[in-house]
């Protein structure tokens, strides 16, 4: 600042400026004169000096054109022409002013309304009959329906320039994308993915957009913008609105277009007249939109953040260019609305016209003028201007009083002495500045901050949703299906395993999609969903839920899903048959264990948990593979309460540990017993063979069941006659048994065993009987091999498939499943041919590919008796009463026989299991041929004999 009384008055705006920092304090307006005409030009240099230096300290400001304009117009039209430009935010300083620009929807919206009333096409549409006769009514109506159309072609907006036209679009569309975000949040509830939520958001707020801009309509939801509000709520505009109500409501657009036509209409009409009411409605208009911009409690916290109020600059007012009429309507608004608002006005004024901004033109001077006083020492103005201020802020309560005709209480009006209007040195220049540290919510809470925020919470989102991908089967954005889960694969890869309870196919994630048994399997999972679906829908109320456990995925070092296919059309053989003919339906849950079942630990704590939350779960099927989890995974479904059936499970020892444990599979200690009969005739009379234990290596893998074959078959063998040899454990790398190093140790050494029990997988005895069939010293020798029921799983080639045994080697196995003798007393096969579609005519027999495991059969076993105790009495049980009744078990004509629980010992075994025993040999022609030895279908408790036996 230049001179004495700059610095002075800088230094009092700043002193203003920090008590705005700490609370709501009173903005005059601010007239500065000199006391001598002659100095009327200095005071104008002053205030572009005080212009210049707040537009430095990045003070929100503007300047109205007080330079005089053509046309003959009244001062209040002036003033009006004064408020006209600052709706435009260009007008109040440029982007290095604190935070973001200003916005003034309310002055806009005024006028807006100004210009549709001053429209020419109004013109002729506005009443002339009295108000309250019935043609002063209709003109009325019809006037006001005009004034709507030209509104509404304006968008209830000012007419701008067509560059400005985007911005309007721009910010129009703004009021949109929190509808936008909630449609998308809404689509995420369905777990899509999320390229599809994105995509719901973007496309609502486009389609309410486009309805937003439809040429010649009201822009969609007007009634709630916060102009509308305001124009609708305010007192100051009551007295316009004379005939109908202007109540709005959120929920009620009807009425509230009715509201704010109502309301439009009015206040148009005033405008219309004339007067001082166009004027201080621009006024009000202008405080309500900085008074908004300021609200510390807005949800940017921008009151927190603009800390210098706005400074308006009127560097010469008079009365005819409208800014003395514009002072005084300050005053006025700020007196009737009793609000603090913050704008700060700082003005100039001719010293023959200051008079006019007293009481009046002709009145005399107020109590509370500040009056000359002496002047001594350097900061005498400094002084008079704080005493000024205080004085006047502390008379506000009385200037405001009606009684003070012509008062003019927010005018702070100072005269400035000629001796502090002199130019100072360029050294004694200063300009002071308010505390300008950056308060701690423009830091905290600001676009930086956000997009930080943002950056972080996206990259947080990404990993966690990564994440979700990577450990669960069925994931979207934020969340994830936690009934089944990714695991690690044998050989490498992924497979999903745990409780499908929703949309997951655990077909979809096998790896070699294209083969028969992943087709068949992904075939079987959309026929189990669609019957549960109908179950659902047509009986809500009356059904139990079985959850089938078994291996539905494969592995790159062994790709087979035989099992597991089988299993899964037995079950959904079992259930399509009860919801067609029983009052109580079954549904049906998919559990995958894994591949051989390696993580059915994981699947029985995700079953344990859906039981939980699922009341209508009775019990599972399946688990139909003995490994060392076994133990763990009967206990954990013990403590949820679930009874299992399982009907391929030869584990001995599971029914002696756990209630809850039934199975249809004779244990493994009842097939080496059954197989001593063939070795007892192998064994012969006088001699006694050698013989040798050929088990695969368990040491790696959780296999057990193969532990226990070698166990039982050593015990029988040796009980038997046979002279043992060191037992044999090979080892399986990468999915292939290592079996040459044996081969040639059994075959070239001093005692080759005449009988050979071999407690493997299927998957091994093709290369046992590659390797022994080359080997001298076993190719050219009788050779016999026992081994249990996994072998039922082959098919050898005088059934259709893939597997054979060597020349001179007779294979013996046993199977669970005797389907022969229980085909003519069971509906099974027809029922098959019915449900299972990819089955043709006659292909539904019991030596079919499809049956001849005794897979399919045994898993339709396992469901039906399930379900009975489930359904007792044609009513739907719970978890603990299907576990008791299971006890009371009996059903014939089941597909292996009768199935009977009602001797099963608690803690014991019971008796009467399927078996067969059954012999693979080579013929003359080359190919490999089965035969039943001999066999008892479920539920025949009498023991086999040698002579039915007879491998003669």
């Amino acid at each position: 600042m230049s001179t004495g009384a700059g610095i002075d008055v800088q230094r009092q705006l700043e002193s203003l400026i920090q008590d705005f920092r700490a609370g709501d304090a009173p903005m005059p307006v601010i007239v500065l004169h000199a006391e001598d005409a002659a100095d009327d030009d200095r005071v104008t240099e002053l205030v572009d000096e005080l212009r210049e230096g707040q537009q430095r300290h990045g003070t929100r400001l503007a300047v109205a054109p007080t330079e005089p304009q053509p046309g003959d117009l009244d001062p209040t039209a002036q003033a009006v022409r004064l408020l006209r430009d600052l709706g435009d935010s260009r007008k109040w300083g440029d982007r290095s002013a604190a935070y973001r620009p200003y916005s003034f929807p309310r002055l806009s919206l005024v006028r807006a309304l100004q210009e549709a009333t001053d429209d020419p096409e109004m013109r002729e549409h506005w009443p002339t009959a009295p108000a309250g006769t019935p043609d002063g009514n209709a003109q009325r109506e019809q006037a006001q329906t005009h004034l709507l159309r030209i509104l509404a072609r304006q968008r209830w907006r000012p007419r701008r320039p067509a560059r400005r036209n985007r911005q309007v679009l721009l910010n129009d569309v703004q009021q949109f994308l929190p509808m936008g975000v909630l449609g998308a949040f809404t689509a995420l509830l369905t777990r899509p993915e999320w390229y599809v939520a994105v995509l719901a958001g973007i496309g609502l707020m486009i389609l309410l957009a486009a309805l937003n801009h439809v040429p010649g309509r009201a822009p969609l939801f007007l009634w709630l913008r916060r102009e509308s509000r305001w124009f609708l709520t305010t007192t100051f505009l009551q007295s316009a609105a004379r005939r109908q109500s202007t109540s709005v409501r959120l929920l009620r657009p009807v009425r509230s277009w009715r509201a704010i036509a109502a309301r439009a209409y009015d206040v148009s009409e005033a405008m219309r007249e004339g007067g001082s009411f166009p004027l201080q409605l621009y006024v009000l208009a202008l405080f309500e939109d900085l008074r908004d911009g300021h609200r510390r409690g807005s949800w940017d916290l921008r009151g927190l953040k603009r800390t210098r109020p706005p400074v308006l600059f009127l560097r010469r007012v008079s009365r005819e260019n409208g800014g003395i009429e514009l002072v005084r309507a300050v005053s006025d608004v700020r007196s009737r609305r009793s609000e603090l608002d913050p704008l700060l006005i700082v003005a100039g004024v001719a010293t023959d016209d200051a008079a006019l901004l007293d009481r009046g033109a002709e009145t005399s001077a107020p109590v509370n003028r500040p009056q000359p006083q002496l002047r001594s020492g350097p900061s005498r103005l400094q002084q008079r201007l704080r005493h000024w201020y205080d004085e006047w802020a502390g008379n506000l309560r009385a200037d405001q009083s009606p009684s003070r005709t012509n008062a003019l209480p927010w005018v702070l009006r100072i005269p400035l002495p000629r001796d502090e209007l002199i130019q100072l040195r360029q050294a004694d220049w200063r300009c002071v500045r308010a505390g300008h540290r950056p308060s701690v919510a423009r830091v905290v809470w600001s676009a930086h901050s956000l997009i930080l925020v943002l950056a972080l919470a996206a990259t947080v989102g990404v990993i966690h949703a990564r994440d979700l991908h990577r450990t669960y089967c069925s994931a979207g954005l934020l969340t994830a299906d936690r009934d089944t889960e990714l695991r690690p694969a044998p050989g490498g890869g992924t497979e999903c395993v745990g409780i499908a309870a929703s949309d997951v196919r655990f077909g979809a994630h096998l790896s070699g999609g294209a083969d028969e048994e992943g087709g068949r399997l992904r075939e079987l999972e959309e026929l189990v969903h669609a019957e549960n679906a109908e179950v659902l829908r047509d009986r809500p109320g009356a059904y139990v839920t079985v959850v089938y456990a078994g291996p539905l995925s494969s592995a790159a070092v062994d790709p087979s899903l035989v099992k597991g296919a089988e299993e899964l059309a037995g079950v959904y053989l079992a259930q399509r048959v009860v919801n067609e003919n029983y009052r109580v339906k079954v549904r049906v849950l998919l559990a995958n264990g894994g591949a051989d079942m390696g993580h059915q630990r994981v699947t029985a704590d995700a079953i344990a948990e859906y039981a939980d939350r699922d009341p209508t779960v009775v019990g599972v099927v399946g688990f139909g593979r003995d490994l060392q989890s076994s133990p763990d995974v009967t206990r954990r479904l013990h403590s949820a309460g679930l009874p299992v059936v399982s009907g391929t499970n030869s584990a001995t020892y599971l029914p002696k540990e756990f209630s809850n444990w039934f199975s249809l599979a004779a244990p493994d200690e009842h097939q080496a017993e059954a197989l001593g009969l063939v070795a007892r005739q192998l064994r012969g009379r006088d001699r006694a063979p050698h013989a040798l234990v050929l088990a695969r290596d368990t040491k790696e893998s959780q296999d057990r069941y193969t532990s226990e074959q070698a166990l039982y078959g050593g015990e029988m063998l040796e009980r038997e006659g046979f002279r043992l040899l060191p037992a044999r454990t090979y080892r399986v790398a990468n999915g292939k048994p290592e079996l040459r190093l044996h081969a040639e140790s059994i075959c070239r050494g001093k005692n080759v065993p005449s009988v050979i029990y071999f407690a493997g997988r299927v998957e091994d005895v093709g290369p046992l009987m590659t390797q022994l069939g080359v080997e001298p010293g076993c190719a050219n020798r009788e050779i016999s091999i026992l081994t249990g029921d996994d072998l039922s799983k082959a098919k050898f080639s005088g059934t259709g498939g893939r597997d054979g045994v060597a020349p001179r080697i007779t294979l013996y196995h046993a199977a669970l499943a005797e389907l022969r003798e229980a085909a003519s007393g069971t509906a099974f096969y027809q029922d098959a041919a019915e449900h299972l579609p990819w089955l043709e005519d006659g292909e539904a027999t019991y030596d079919a590919p499809d049956f001849a495991s005794g897979q399919t059969a045994l898993a339709h076993d396992a469901t039906r008796a399930l379900y009975w105790a489930a359904s007792l009495g044609d009513v739907r049980q719970s978890p603990a009463a299907t576990w008791i009744n299971l006890r009371g078990v009996k059903l014939d004509g089941m597909a292996t026989g009768t199935i009977d629980f009602t001797d099963a010992p608690l803690y014991g075994e019971r008796h009467g299991h399927s078996i067969v025993l059954a012999r693979v040999r080579r013929t003359p022609a080359g190919v490999s041929k089965a035969e039943v030895l001999c066999s008892r279908p479920a539920g025949n408790t009498e023991p086999l004999d040698v002579k039915e036996c007879s491998i003669k």
